[in-house]
């Protein structure tokens, strides 16, 4: 499953969701901190490349959150029979309150590093320069979402909020509900809770 959704819209939710019911590991902007070697093929990728996405994304059963997301078309092509996932907030404005309080200004004052301009040049090429303009930035995001919405094929495309839970994805995937509570993860208080750390490994 290819997630099409950006950042701050349920994708750590979505991904732990989907670890379960595809029994197999979800690639999420979490999973770069730790494997600092993935950094030059997404930096590649926000520079225009095109990876070989199959063999670098080989080890996942899905993708989903930023940097993957920015590059959902590319991913689709790769995977041609894979389920396009668009997770979005209930509006613009809801979106970029939880960015501005998390990924923004962690982004913004991170030190400089390849990570930090792997995502400065993905922002910049996929998205918009200048994250803190609030107005630009909700325009970015819903100009996103009306693209994903009129390129995905139909018949792939699934919209999802975080508060739906298991039932779209189920039901996409044709699988039962499974017999827990739907992983909710990373409010903004759980984000902060990490930053620390992250800050660590991305020095």
């Amino acid at each position: 499953m290819i997630g099409a959704g950006i950042g701050r819209t349920g994708t750590t939710s979505l991904c732990a969701a989907l670890e379960i019911l595809l029994e197999g590991r979800c690639y999420h902007m979490m999973e770069v901190f730790p494997h600092p070697e993935h950094v030059p093929t997404w930096h590649e990728a926000a520079l225009g490349g095109r990876p070989d996405w199959q063999k670098f994304l080989s080890d996942y059963v899905a993708a989903v959150d930023w940097p993957a997301s920015a590059y959902w078309e590319q991913l689709s092509h790769a995977y041609p029979n894979a389920l396009i996932i668009l997770s979005t907030r209930r509006d613009g404005e809801t979106w970029f309150k939880s960015a501005s309080n998390t990924i923004f200004p962690s982004m913004l004052k991170a030190e400089d590093s390849p990570w930090r301009r792997m995502v400065m040049d993905m922002m910049k090429h996929q998205f918009i320069a200048n994250v803190a303009d609030k107005a630009a930035a909700i325009a970015a995001y819903e100009a996103h979402n009306a693209y994903v919405r009129k390129t995905a094929p139909p018949n792939r495309l699934i919209e999802w909020q975080a508060e739906q839970g298991w039932g779209p994805l189920c039901d996409a995937l044709n699988l039962p509900i499974p017999d827990q509570a739907f992983p909710h993860a990373n409010t903004t208080s759980d984000f902060k809770n990490r930053e620390k750390d992250r800050d660590t490994i991305l020095k």
